[in-house]
């Protein structure tokens, strides 16, 4: 039954995708192909790269409430990226190598989310309310401190730091792309290779280490490609703090399995399908632009707080 979901939501994605591809398809069509296949591409990629990151982040602290922008992701994005402009100037952050920026972006991402959630998972992963609370205070401070760099910036700057603060699917380097594409596929097939390993972390550490697993090794090696998932999808569009949750929940609730086999699969293909639907609707249907994003966080923000409620009525 499980895999029979899985391949009909397949077949979901591949028909959203061929929809969003030749909806409406005139003029010259090679070159808006091109830049659809483009497009298309950053939508699967960040809406599967977050799907399988939070499965993963939620398995590490051991809580299905959870997703890695609930701690203050997004709020580390937007510091770094203020950082990099207070620093660099305006000019020279645009006239970066672009596939040497997002080299650097990522591994900065990739550092400050190891640091982030290794920090928060050490000291209060027992405790929700602590560390959904810890997380809320470290995104208010790193929102602060953005905000004091960008009053240092010129307009112009500043018109630059907004733009990475919402993300935008409109315009992705096909270098990026790719270079994100290799990075998710290689951290994807690692973690379906230790599903069965997460199947029993899932337990709890102490059951896991009763049980014989190695469970502080396994939960560095999640905590290290959900970092890098988290990091890559991010500098490449944008944060979107909801969307993993949202694609997680969602993934349980079509397919109720515990086994990471099944899940992470399910969740990456939901949260792909999750954004390009919202983009035919939004874009194709309706005409409308760069609201994508917002809608996604108001559904996930609503699937957040349905999922707080029912538990507590448990």
């Amino acid at each position: 039954m499980a895999r029979q979901r899985l391949i009909l939501l397949t077949l979901a994605v591949v028909a959203m995708s061929v929809l969003f591809l030749g909806w409406n398809l005139r003029g010259p069509v090679l070159f808006i192909l091109e830049l659809r296949i483009t497009k298309l591409l950053a939508l699967l990629l960040v809406g599967a790269a977050t799907g399988v990151a939070t499965v993963l982040f939620q398995t590490v602290a051991n809580n299905r409430l959870l997703t890695p922008g609930l701690v203050g992701f997004d709020a580390l994005f937007v510091f770094l990226q203020t950082l990099l402009i207070l620093t660099l100037g305006g000019v020279g952050y645009a006239q970066l190598p672009k596939g040497f920026g997002f080299v650097i972006e990522t591994l900065v991402l990739l550092i400050a989310a190891l640091a982030l959630f290794q920090t928060l998972l050490r000291r209060s992963a027992d405790d929700m309310m602590k560390m959904v609370l810890t997380g809320i205070i470290l995104g208010t401070l790193l929102r602060g401190l953005a905000e004091m760099g960008q009053r240092l910036l010129d307009p112009s700057e500043f018109a630059m730091v907004q733009q990475t603060m919402f993300a935008s699917f409109g315009a992705v380097d096909p270098g990026r792309l790719t270079l994100s594409g290799i990075v998710f596929v290689g951290v994807f097939a690692a973690a379906l290779r230790l599903s069965p390993a997460l199947d029993v972390a899932a337990l709890g550490r102490q059951r896991a280490r009763s049980l014989g697993l190695g469970y502080d090794r396994l939960i560095r090696q999640a905590l290290g490609m959900l970092s890098v998932l988290i990091a890559v999808s991010t500098a490449l569009v944008g944060p979107i703090t909801f969307l993993g949750l949202l694609a997680a929940s969602l993934a349980r609730e079509v397919i109720p399995d515990h086994r990471h086999l099944i899940i992470l699969p399910a969740s990456a293909l939901l949260g792909a399908l999750i954004l390009v639907t919202g983009q035919v609707l939004f874009e194709r249907l309706l005409g409308l632009q760069s609201t994508l994003a917002v809608v996604v966080e108001l559904f996930g923000g609503a699937a957040f707080l349905f999922l707080i409620l029912r538990r507590r009525s448990r």
